[in-house]
């Protein structure tokens, strides 16, 4: 039976066979690599149908990462496609050799790509049970924290990493890296010099993440500016302002200069409301109008801490009222309502307590005349 299909197909074997001895080399090689990447193209696509088939319905985590890595599988297996292709193709030799270089930095870039893609799923999968969006989140701040500076961090080695390697298969630039690092000379100290503030961040980087002296949405004050930490990058930082101004600080900033931390310990924060009043103020007054405002107000669990008279001058007195809440922006609405609040009190019900600046008028009549000086003599 063997033997009466080869007979079949013989003729058709010759007639294809002196079809393809009349077709240039050059376009024998076309079929053959586009025909190679055309099976893995489609080969890709059944394995893809293959594997959302496998998880129907709603949105598994398997299927994410399918999605997400549905380009990097794509491609590599069209490179592994043309990879064994080549050598069957009629080229050159220069033509194969240059073609083989091409694929060899495509499968290091690729790699890098699919190093890059494994570690955002990775930390996305990780973050996934931590939330920062509610009120008691100094454990979520942590660890997206960490976990966002030390994948930017990551992502940047990765990226000088590949394309170290992708340039050193390259005679010309691997003879030239080599014999820059063996001269020790000039050209190490330029080079260490330029790369001093690239490589100090990202020393900095791995620093804030391991110690966390700030977080993701921690309220600071950095250079007499209050705002949130919004975003940690490889190289600086984006803080929010009050006033929606974005302030960037470079990243050893945090590590070399002091700054203020004030959801270091807690996502609880304190704010201060701080009045000038008048020596004839009536403190006991005061402070029971602050308890009792800031326990009408519609804010999350705010609450007075102290009220205390925290400065003097020859004109007035400083009255503070510390208020603790739940959050920074429940803080500050809270300050910013019972300020108003106070100042309309003591304006209608102690006007006296307002400050004012006390002038000492003398009638010159009634001033007592001193008598003249004598008139001033040379001795000797």
């Amino acid at each position: 039976m063997w033997q009466d299909t080869t007979e079949a197909i013989r003729p058709a074997l010759t007639v294809l066979g002196n079809a393809l001895s009349r077709v240039p080399a050059w376009a024998v090689s076309l079929i053959v690599l586009g025909g190679a990447l055309i099976a893995a193209w489609l080969t890709h696509a059944a394995i893809l149908a293959a594997a959302h088939r496998l998880s129907p319905g709603r949105r598994t985590y398997l299927q994410s990462i399918v999605e997400a890595t549905k380009w990097l599988t794509r491609l590599g297996l069209l490179l592994i496609a043309f990879a064994v292709a080549l050598p069957t193709a009629s080229l050159a030799p220069e033509t194969k050799d240059v073609l083989a270089r091409s694929l060899g930095v495509a499968a290091i870039c690729l790699l890098g790509w699919a190093a890059i893609t494994v570690l955002h799923i990775a930390a996305d999968f990780y973050l996934k049970g931590f939330r920062i969006d509610v009120q008691d989140n100094l454990l979520a701040r942590k660890h997206v924290t960490q976990v966002r500076v030390l994948v930017r961090t990551l992502d940047t080695v990765i990226v000088l990493v590949t394309a170290g390697f992708a340039l050193m298969t390259f005679d010309a630039v691997r003879q030239y890296g080599l014999s820059l690092f063996a001269s020790a000379g000039i050209a190490g100290v330029v080079f260490g010099l330029a790369a001093q503030p690239v490589l100090s961040n990202l020393i900095a980087g791995i620093q804030l993440a391991v110690t966390q002296p700030i977080r993701i949405e921690d309220a600071v004050t950095v250079q007499n500016e209050y705002g949130w930490i919004e975003e940690i990058t490889a190289t600086y930082v984006v803080i929010r302002l009050w006033d929606l101004r974005r302030l960037i600080v470079p990243l050893n900033f945090f590590i070399q200069q002091p700054f203020y931390n004030w959801t270091r310990q807690a996502a609880a924060t304190m704010g201060s409301v701080l009045l000038y009043l008048d020596y004839a103020a009536p403190v006991d007054a005061i402070r029971q109008k602050a308890v009792e405002l800031v326990a009408q107000t519609k804010q999350d669990n705010p609450k007075v801490v102290n009220v205390q008279v925290t400065n003097t001058s020859a004109e007035a007195i400083e009255v503070r009222i510390l208020v603790s809440a739940d959050s920074t922006a429940t803080a500050a609405n809270v300050c910013a309502d019972l300020r108003e609040k106070l100042i309309a009190f003591v304006q209608r019900e102690h006007p006296q307590a307002l400050p004012r600046r006390r002038n000492e008028i003398v009638d010159p009549s009634a001033r007592k005349l001193e008598p003249p000086l004598p008139p001033f003599t040379r001795h000797g």
